[in-house]
C-alpha cells in the first residue's frame, strides 16, 4: 500500500522531492520506493533525464488506475468510520416467500441498518454460499446446508385454498372430498398432497396422477384413486393464481396468502389446517459468520419470525 501511496504522489506531482515533502519521507526513500514497484510490476513507471522524472505511457495508465482504486478505498474508509456495520448483505430468497413476507418487512431493516445495501438473488435449491459469493438463504425443508449455520425461523401451516365457485361447485365439506377434485401441485413439494391426505387418514394410489403415499394402517383410514386432474407449478404465487381462478385445490402457506383468504378471493376448500413436514431457516455462510452486516439481519430476522410463531 505504502508503494502505491508513493507512486501516486510522485505521478501526480512529478518530482520526486515535492512528493517526499508531502509524504514526510526522504527523495532517497521515495526513490527506493518507486523502485522497488517498478521491479514487482516489472515496467518502467517513469523516465529517468538528469535531475528530472516524467511517467512513461505505460505509467500514465497505471497512475489512473491505481489514482481511483486508492481514492475509492479512502471513500471505503470513511463510509467505514461514519459506520462500522455498513456493506453489502447479499440474501438468497425463495420466490414467493422473497416477495410477499420479506420483502414488506425489509424497509425496517434499512431504517435500522442505514448503511447495509441489501442484494437479493432468487434460488430455490440449497448451493455453495462460499463460491457464489452469498451470505445468506431462506431456506424451506429440513436443517440441513453443506458449509452454513441455520438459525430456525417458523413453522409452517397450510390450507387447502380453492375459489369460492369450485368449492360450491364440487361441494367440499370433508377431507374425503378433495379425494376427486383437480389438484395444484407444487414442483418443488412432490409429496405434499400425499402427505396431507395420510395426515387426514387417507391414500392415493400411484396411478393417480400424484406420487404414491402407501395406505396407512388402522380401519378408520379409506384409499381411493382421485378422479380429478392434476396440474404442476413452480412457484405457490402461480398455484394461487391459478387456485384463485378456479382450476383447482392448492395446498398453500397460511401466512403467504392471508390477504386473499381474508377478502374471498380463496377460500378454505375444507376447514383443516396442518403443518408441514419442513419448516423455515435462515442458512448463513459459515465463513461470513462474523460480517457485521449478517450478524445484524439474523437479528432482526428472527425478531420478524416470532411474528409468525405468536400467530400461529
Amino acid at each position: 500500500m505504502g508503494l502505491l501511496v508513493a507512486f501516486e504522489a510522485c505521478a501526480r506531482l512529478q518530482k520526486f522531492t515535492a512528493a517526499a515533502d508531502e509524504l514526510s519521507l526522504t527523495q532517497s526513500a521515495v526513490s527506493r520506493q518507486i523502485r522497488a514497484l517498478e521491479e514487482i510490476v516489472g515496467v518502467e513507471l517513469f523516465a529517468r533525464e538528469r535531475q528530472t522524472v516524467r511517467l512513461t505511457p505505460a505509467g500514465e495508465a497505471y497512475a489512473a488506475e491505481v489514482r481511483q482504486a486508492l481514492r475509492a478505498i479512502s471513500h471505503a474508509t470513511l463510509r467505514l468510520k461514519a459506520s462500522p456495520d455498513a456493506g453489502t448483505l447479499t440474501l438468497a430468497i425463495l420466490p414467493t416467500m422473497g416477495t410477499r413476507w420479506l420483502a414488506p418487512l425489509l424497509p425496517d431493516f434499512t431504517q435500522q441498518n442505514p448503511g447495509v445495501t441489501l442484494n437479493l438473488v432468487t434460488r430455490l435449491e440449497p448451493f455453495n454460499m462460499e463460491t457464489d459469493g452469498v451470505d445468506a438463504a431462506l431456506h424451506y425443508g429440513a436443517p440441513e446446508w453443506p458449509r452454513a449455520e441455520l438459525d430456525f425461523l417458523f413453522e409452517e401451516t397450510v390450507v387447502p385454498a380453492c375459489s369460492r365457485a369450485l368449492k360450491a361447485q364440487h361441494g367440499f365439506a370433508a377431507p374425503a372430498d378433495l379425494l376427486g377434485a383437480p389438484l395444484l401441485h407444487l414442483a418443488s413439494r412432490p409429496q405434499a398432497w400425499a402427505e396431507w391426505f395420510e395426515g387426514q387418514g387417507l391414500a392415493l394410489h400411484a396411478d393417480a396422477g400424484m406420487a404414491a403415499a402407501g395406505p396407512p394402517q388402522g380401519a378408520q383410514h379409506r384409499s381411493a384413486q382421485r378422479a380429478g386432474t392434476s396440474v404442476s407449478t413452480d412457484q405457490f404465487a402461480t398455484a394461487m393464481q391459478a387456485a384463485a381462478a378456479g382450476l383447482g385445490v392448492a395446498l398453500l402457506p397460511e401466512f403467504l396468502f392471508q390477504e386473499e383468504l381474508a377478502r374471498g378471493s380463496l377460500v378454505p376448500a375444507v376447514d383443516v389446517r396442518c403443518r408441514s413436514a419442513g419448516r423455515y431457516y435462515l442458512a448463513c455462510a459459515a465463513n461470513r459468520a462474523w460480517y457485521p452486516p449478517l450478524t445484524a439481519f439474523r437479528r432482526w430476522i428472527r425478531t420478524q419470525a416470532a411474528g409468525i410463531t405468536a400467530a400461529a
